[in-house]
């Protein structure tokens, strides 16, 4: 895949709302949590990174995989659909238990008119079950799509998906039930990636990084959906 796919707010320069806020959730993590979960938390991360899921993921220039998933009111979405009517834009995140997921989906719901008026369509994806996916749709007053991708299949397809390392699959588990929002015993996540999709199907801009507390910056994928219009 393109070696250029892998940005990280850092790259970009983006230092935005969202990212002040990611910052603010990281440190009150940091506040409250023990030394042992945070470095517990690092190692998972640079586990991740070891994965080699970074040098799988789809980015710039390569061909977006088809996909088909089921919005939870029980519509059938397709790239394919999404796409004739122009570029398509996807966050991809981890599941409604995330607070950097639901902050990053907030912040999205803050561009979508801006999104929407370069012809554009946001959509977000989850491994959660559609009544999860619903339920944080509707916590967090979305006016996009967010469609469940039960098994990761889609982002499998998209080489986002990694394995939770042993340790910290327990403490999800433990601590609000990954097996149910997911709906499987699997432990496997996407990466909190971005992707915007030219109506070719190529992508034209990727947002890619092992770290869960880095995302794209709306701001960042409005300049990419006007420089895909130039």
């Amino acid at each position: 895949m393109s070696g250029d796919a892998t940005r990280t707010a850092s790259d970009t320069g983006a230092q935005g709302d969202l990212r002040r806020g990611l910052d603010e959730i990281r440190a009150g993590f940091n506040e409250r949590a023990s030394d042992e979960i945070k470095t517990l938390y690092d190692w998972g991360v640079e586990q991740v990174e070891r994965s080699g899921v970074l040098e799988r993921a789809v980015g710039e220039g390569d061909a977006a995989p088809a996909f088909e998933l089921e919005h939870a009111t029980g519509e059938r979405v397709s790239l394919s659909g999404l796409l004739a009517r122009g570029p398509v834009v996807l966050v991809w995140y981890r599941g409604g238990w995330c607070p950097y997921c639901n902050l990053t989906l907030r912040a999205y719901q803050q561009r979508l008119d801006e999104i929407g008026s370069l012809g554009a369509t946001l959509v977000a994806i989850t491994p959660e079950v559609p009544d999860r996916s619903l339920s944080t749709a509707e916590k967090n007053r979305l006016g996009y799509r967010v469609l469940s991708d039960p098994g990761n299949v889609a982002a499998r397809a998209f080489g986002l998906v990694f394995e939770l390392p042993g340790e910290i699959h327990e403490q999800y588990q433990g601590a609000f039930d990954l097996h149910g929002f997911n709906g499987d015993e699997s432990g496997e996540l996407p990466l909190a990636a971005t992707h915007v999709i030219a109506p070719d199907g190529r992508v034209s801009w990727a947002f890619l990084s092992a770290d869960y507390r880095e995302r794209a910056e709306p701001a960042d994928v409005i300049a990419a959906l006007r420089n895909l219009r130039a």
